[in-house]
């Protein structure tokens, strides 16, 4: 089987990185935020504007990109899947609005960043707009997403594995079966 994994919320968990560091930076340039979880769009989930929003990545992207660590189990899990398994990494992370130190090289940080995590993967796909083309051209057999629309999107050709993030909760629908851990993910393969 043909696995599709995502990275932002699923290999790593983005909700807590945007929370933590979000209020890092709101408090320490004083600017006021309102929470909201829920939210997949970062300004939303901070309350804040896109431009203290572009700020805030501008600040912390390198790091999360480099440094953030991978979530418990994920390379554990992963290792055992691609015993049987072919694993694709489908990210839509690409060099659109990245900091400067960062144009360039996101391609490269994402390969580094995965080998220093050890999740071994058969290929990387960087996507730009929907997932779907990609998971289709590349004969993607079951994605595993949480956001909301490529989940939504994807399930209608293929199984989704939605990884549990507050944003996602009324993600529902056929092909669409909801993972809360890497553990998991592998009970429900």
């Amino acid at each position: 089987m043909r696995i599709g994994i995502d990275i932002d919320g699923c290999l790593s968990d983005i909700t807590r990185f945007v929370l933590d560091f979000g209020t890092k930076f709101c408090y320490e340039n004083n600017i006021k935020f309102n929470l909201k979880e829920d939210e997949y769009d970062e300004s939303k989930a901070l309350g804040i504007s896109n431009e203290n929003t572009e700020k805030f990545w501008n600040q912390y992207l390198v790091y999360y990109a480099t440094k953030y660590p991978v979530r418990e189990f994920a390379a554990e899990v992963i290792n055992k899947l691609k015993e049987n398994n072919e694993i694709y990494i489908i990210t839509a992370r690409n060099e659109e609005g990245l900091p400067k130190e960062a144009y360039g090289y996101m391609q490269k940080i994402v390969k580094t960043w995965l080998e220093n995590q050890k999740i071994q993967y058969d290929g990387i796909i960087f996507t730009k707009g929907s997932k779907l083309p990609y998971c289709l051209e590349n004969k993607i057999d079951l994605m595993i997403e949480d956001a909301p629309k490529n989940v939504i999107e994807i399930s209608q050709k293929i199984p989704v594995l939605c990884f549990d993030n507050p944003y996602n909760k009324n993600v529902e629908g056929k092909n669409i079966i909801r993972v809360y851990s890497w553990y998991d993910v592998l009970s429900k393969l």
